[in-house]
């Protein structure tokens, strides 16, 4: 299973790391599905933030940064 954090800048001027895992893929199939996904005006990922499953929107999204290994901080 592939799992990245992201660490992800609202429109808003706030930020988050959240993970985005997907089974059976490599970490750069992953990376170009989480950013093919925000691209797009109705797209949506399925992530993880601390403990809690959380769905991110991209229209609320201003850039992301991606870290295959671990958290950004």
């Amino acid at each position: 299973m592939a799992r990245i954090v992201l660490r992800v800048r609202m429109i808003s001027g706030d930020h988050l790391d959240v993970a985005y895992e997907e089974p059976g893929a490599a970490d750069d199939v992953t990376i170009q599905h989480a950013v093919t996904a925000l691209a797009s005006d109705n797209g949506l990922l399925r992530c993880r933030h601390g403990d809690r499953q959380m769905v991110l929107y991209s229209r609320g999204v201003a850039a992301v940064e991606i870290a295959p290994r671990g958290a950004v901080l």
